[in-house]
């Protein structure tokens, strides 16, 4: 269930949203592909074309029309300059650099890039957009370590609110200053990195704990002199100020935690053999490309292996090829 009110203290606020699945329009360069980012450039580029042709054509240069277009085509430059039309080619290729393309990329189709290389060329349009705010769910799951520092410090200096939902401890303690957890039903704030807030949350449910602690024993008193004080009739109208006492104070409560974990099990139907695979000088090619040289290795049953490497290395290539 996703309903709910959002409230926008400027009327032109801009969202931009990076989403794990992105489906690409085939047959445009990589550059082509990131300038996607600047719609409303490109329509005052098409329009700058358009006027600059038709005056081009015309030699009524004393005529009202003559005139009007002259108008519209300083009101369109200043437009155009106002967004930065003279700048983003030069951010475009600033970002692309920064997230591990190289030059001699720019003018290649992105068919020919892995899925993580095609997630950040989505990722340097979402930067390149000047958002007010971006949501960005799991930002560093296609980047290399480079990559990454490099994006730390973009978000770092980024002017606009970001929001990030990631399992990277490290990444979040690098670019957040807020920490908002949901659990039970509950939203808790806390103006802290993760790391800091990890702490915090631990601090406060200790203290609420030790004051609910606390607050009982005195309840237990309480409780005890009033049974004590009912048996007297002197003292009964005292018993009735300490239950009226009582029933006024504020039960102090200690914030659940959610311990629930997943239970996944992959039930083996057979037990392999102690050798799982053998695999003696593979290469594999794709046309004159080759991709993977003459790799040797041993896996034995039980085993815990990680692929590592940046993006377009060949990890997948290897895993569908075993």
């Amino acid at each position: 269930h996703n309903s709910g009110q959002i409230s926008f203290e400027k009327k032109d606020l801009k969202i931009g949203f990076l989403k794990q699945d992105i489906d690409f329009v085939y047959g445009r360069t990589i550059l082509e592909e990131s300038y996607e980012a600047f719609s409303e450039l490109k329509a005052l580029e098409r329009q700058l074309e358009k006027i600059n042709t038709q005056l081009a054509e015309r030699t009524d240069y004393e005529s009202e029309s003559y005139h009007n277009l002259m108008v519209d085509l300083n009101e369109v430059q200043q437009q155009y300059e106002i967004l930065g039309g003279y700048n983003y080619q030069g951010e475009t290729e600033k970002i692309l650099i920064g997230l591990g393309f190289k030059r001699e990329d720019f003018n290649k189709l992105t068919d020919t890039f892995s899925g993580g290389w095609r997630m950040r060329i989505e990722l340097a349009k979402l930067l390149l957009q000047q958002n007010d705010i971006l949501l960005l769910d799991e930002p560093t799951n296609h980047l290399d370590i480079e990559s990454i520092m490099w994006l730390e410090q973009f978000l770092k200096n980024y002017t606009g609110a970001v929001v990030i939902v990631s399992h990277d401890k490290m990444f979040l303690d690098n670019v957040t200053n807020r920490t908002i957890e949901i659990s039970l039903g509950k939203a808790y704030d806390f103006n802290k990195p993760y790391s800091e807030y990890l702490e915090l949350r631990h601090e406060i449910r200790e203290k609420q704990l030790a004051t609910q602690k606390n607050q009982a024993k005195k309840i237990e008193e309480t409780e005890k002199l009033i049974e004590k004080f009912r048996a007297k009739a002197s003292k009964a109208s005292m018993a009735q100020s300490l239950i009226k006492k009582l029933d006024k104070v504020e039960r102090i409560e200690v914030d659940e935690d959610d311990n629930s974990v997943m239970n996944i099990s992959f039930p083996v139907s057979k037990v392999p053999g102690k050798v799982v695979i053998e695999a003696e000088k593979v290469t594999k090619s794709y046309g004159d490309k080759t991709i993977l040289k003459d790799i040797s290795l041993l896996v034995e049953r039980g085993s815990k292996i990680a692929f590592v490497g940046q993006n377009g290395q060949g990890k997948s290539t290897f895993i569908k090829a075993i």
